[in-house]
């Protein structure tokens, strides 16, 4: 996240967690959570722990995020969250051309050490540009690791912000992307790729 959390939203959180612990007897980090349901691709959900951004998901609507996130993360408590507002603001400033860098924090311990290698060097590649599997197996030093790099890009927690994106297959073709082709295309044509 760009900013910290309000006390306010401190407060919120350590009650939640609180309740949460009372409830269950588990006791993690709540994750603060929030949606857009109007952005050009869709439904995308936001979670964020103190580490910053842990997931941007494709989704149908509220309950499926937020069951998605009870699965993954079943030791957080939820909480709904003005704290993820500078995020969503750079978001939208992103789908509405205005700028392709962004701030946020992201938390990627949930990923394999290969597969942050991979996500932090892909954060090198800038908008309006690409990059093929290959080239980025190469670029973290496994260029016979393609097939694992693309499973980075499938596993990627955070995407849009770790722009998987902008990775094409060899051949140029799109390949494939978590939020569907078609919002992969969006997205490359949003920054001057197609």
């Amino acid at each position: 996240m760009t900013t910290q959390l309000s006390a306010e939203d401190r407060a919120a959180g350590r009650l939640v967690q609180r309740a949460f612990a009372k409830l269950t007897g588990r006791g993690g980090e709540p994750l603060h959570y929030a949606l857009m349901d109007d952005t050009p691709v869709g439904v995308i959900g936001l979670a964020a722990g103190p580490a910053g951004l842990r997931r941007i998901d494709y989704v149908d609507d509220e309950d499926q995020f937020v069951a998605r996130m009870l699965h993954l993360f079943p030791d957080c408590p939820l909480d709904r969250s003005a704290a993820l507002d500078p995020v969503r603001r750079e978001l939208e400033s992103y789908f509405e051309g205005r700028h392709f860098v962004f701030q946020a924090l992201v938390d990627l311990s949930a990923v394999t050490p290969f597969q942050q290698r991979v996500l932090h060097e892909l954060l090198k590649v800038p908008a309006g540009k690409v990059t093929t599997y290959t080239r980025l197996a190469a670029r973290v030093g496994h260029p016979k690791a393609a097939r694992a790099v693309g499973n980075a890009m499938h596993t990627n927690p955070v995407p849009i912000i770790v722009p998987c994106h902008r990775v094409l297959r060899g051949d140029g073709s799109l390949g494939g992307y978590g939020g569907g082709l078609p919002a992969k295309e969006w997205l490359l044509r949003l920054e001057g790729v197609l």
